[in-house]
């Protein structure tokens, strides 16, 4: 089976300026009920050797973006600055399923929630959340 090559600058825009389509919940801001919601409100007092993070991904950088890409994910990860405002950082999560590349999820964390490390474990959340839901359609799907 050949493997698909994707421009992911490409797919990135084409996800974007279509939005509403692909993921009708819209862009999820990061918040207080939030962070309480994946008990990360002490975020900052984990320890350094904590491996919940532990993943394995293929980095490529873009000129505006961070691209991770492992065989069941590609991640999005786009620092802004729109002026006046506060800097945001916008993370577009697709599954890499199927031969296909789809918009799973994204999430925006400005000002006092635009921290690194907030960034990273509110990824790993995502991606557990969205991995048990995915092994449990596998689960479900066996006929």
């Amino acid at each position: 089976m050949q493997e698909k090559h994707y421009d992911l600058d490409a797919l990135y825009n084409q996800y974007m300026n279509s939005i509403a389509q692909w993921l009708p919940e819209g862009v999820i801001e990061v918040d207080l009920d939030l962070l309480s919601k994946y008990h990360l409100l002490h975020f900052h007092e984990k320890k350094s050797n904590d491996t919940s993070l532990t993943r394995y991904f293929h980095i490529v950088e873009a000129e505006d973006k961070l691209i991770l890409v492992n065989s069941e994910f590609v991640i999005w990860i786009v620092p802004e600055r729109n002026g006046e405002e506060d800097p945001r950082t916008l993370t577009l999560i697709a599954l890499n399923k199927n031969g296909e590349i789809k918009p799973e999820t994204a999430f925006s964390t400005q000002g006092v929630y635009n921290d690194s490390s907030l960034v990273l474990r509110l990824l790993e959340q995502f991606l557990l959340e969205i991995h048990s839901t995915e092994d449990l359609i596998a689960r479900l799907d066996v006929r």
